[in-house]
C-alpha cells in the first residue's frame, strides 16, 4: 500500500513540476507593483486593458493623412518609421504608432489574436478621434493586425500598406508542396519553433526558454536570418541614436511568445479569401518584398499577391527584411499609399 502511494505521489509531483516548467511566469504590467512604469500616453479600452501610443508628424488637426503603424516583432511603437519630414510636411502626414499588447507598454491580451488586434486598431482610432477612415500599415510581424484590419474592419480604412508581413505557412490556400518548400528553405532553429507554435502551442514557453537547442532565430537575432543588404542596414542603424528597446519589458511570453503563437497559429479566416475593400478604387492595398529576405520568403508572397489581384504588390530586387529602414523606401512606400507614386 506504502509504495502504491509513493508511485501516486512520484506522479503527482512530476505532473506539478512538469506543469511549472511549462507555466510561464505573471507578467509585470506597466504600473502595477514591482512592473515597469508607465511613461507613454495610454487609452483604456472596452475590456479594461491600456494601450500605449505615440503621434508624429504634423498636427492632428491639420492632417490631410492620418496613419496607424503597426510595429515588428520584439519591436514596440518607440522605433518610429524612417519618414522624411520633407515627405511629412509636403503631404500634411499624422502618425500613431502603438505598442501591441503585452509589448513595451500596452497591457497584455491572453485572449490576443488576428481579430483582437484589428479591433484594437479601430479603438485606437476612435480615442483619437481619427474620423471614420484612416491609412494603416504593419511590419512583419505587424503584417497580421493589417491581414486583420482588411477581414474585420475594411469599411474603416482608407488604404493600407503591408511591409515585407509575415506569412502563415499553414494557410488553407497554399498548395501544400509550395508552402512545404517555402518552409523547408528557413533556417532549422526557426522551422522547429513555428512547427512547435501552430502544432503543440502549450509547449512554446519551454522550448523559448530552453537552453540546449537553438530556438527561434528571429527572437535571437541569429546572423543568418539576415541578408547582405539587412547586414549594411544594420551597419547604418549602428551609427544612429540608439533607442531603448522596451519590447520585453513586461516579459517575454505576453510580448514576442504570444506573437509566434498568433502569427503561425490557427486563424479564423484565411487572407486569401480576403474580397477587394476598394472595388471602386476609392482606395489601395500595397504588399512590400524584398527579394532577399530570409524570414519572409518571395514565392509565397508572389502566390498571395496572384491570388489577390487588386493588391499592389511590390517586390524590391536586392532588398531584404529591413529594405524599408534604408535608401528612402520608406518615403516611397508611403507615397504609393497615399498619393499612388
Amino acid at each position: 500500500m506504502v509504495p502504491r502511494i509513493l508511485a501516486v505521489l512520484l506522479v503527482v509531483l512530476l505532473g506539478l513540476a512538469f506543469q511549472a516548467i511549462l507555466q510561464p511566469p505573471p507578467q509585470k504590467s506597466c504600473g502595477s507593483p514591482g512592473g515597469p512604469p508607465v511613461i507613454s500616453p495610454r487609452i483604456k479600452l472596452r475590456d479594461g486593458r491600456y494601450l500605449a501610443y505615440r503621434e508624429d508628424g504634423v498636427q492632428k488637426d491639420q492632417a490631410k493623412y492620418k496613419i496607424i503603424t503597426v510595429h515588428a516583432f520584439d519591436a514596440t511603437k518607440d522605433f518610429p518609421l524612417p519618414v522624411s519630414k520633407e515627405l511629412v510636411d509636403e503631404l500634411g502626414i499624422y502618425l500613431v504608432a502603438f505598442d501591441r499588447a503585452g509589448y513595451g507598454e500596452s497591457d497584455p491580451n491572453p485572449k490576443r489574436n488576428v481579430k483582437s488586434e484589428a479591433l484594437d486598431i479601430e479603438e485606437l482610432a476612435d480615442q483619437l478621434e481619427l474620423g471614420q477612415k484612416f491609412y494603416v500599415l504593419g511590419v512583419s510581424m505587424g503584417g497580421y493586425s493589417i491581414w486583420g484590419c482588411l477581414q474585420y474592419i475594411p469599411n474603416r480604412l482608407a488604404g493600407a500598406a503591408l511591409v515585407v508581413p509575415i506569412i502563415n505557412y499553414w494557410w488553407l490556400s497554399f498548395p501544400t508542396e509550395i508552402s512545404r518548400q517555402a518552409f523547408k528553405r528557413l533556417i532549422l532553429p526557426e522551422q522547429r519553433t513555428l512547427w512547435i507554435a501552430h502544432n503543440i502551442p502549450s509547449l512554446l514557453y519551454l522550448w523559448m526558454t530552453q537552453k540546449w537547442l537553438p530556438s527561434s532565430a528571429a527572437a535571437m537575432h541569429h546572423p543568418e536570418i539576415f541578408s547582405k543588404h539587412d547586414m549594411e542596414v544594420l551597419q547604418q542603424m549602428m551609427a544612429m541614436p540608439v533607442i531603448e528597446n522596451k519590447s520585453r519589458q513586461q516579459g517575454i511570453y505576453e510580448s514576442i511568445h504570444r506573437d509566434l503563437l498568433v502569427g503561425f497559429g490557427s486563424w479564423e479566416f484565411d487572407p486569401m479569401n480576403i474580397t477587394n475593400p476598394f472595388p471602386q478604387n476609392e482606395g489601395s492595398v500595397h504588399i512590400w518584398q524584398g527579394y532577399e529576405d530570409r524570414l519572409v520568403l518571395v514565392e509565397l508572397q508572389r502566390y498571395i499577391s496572384k491570388k489577390l489581384p487588386w493588391i499592389h504588390y511590390h517586390e524590391v530586387p536586392e532588398g531584404g527584411h529591413m529594405f524599408m529602414l534604408a535608401d528612402g523606401w520608406t518615403d516611397k512606400i508611403l507615397r504609393a499609399l497615399l498619393v499612388g507614386e
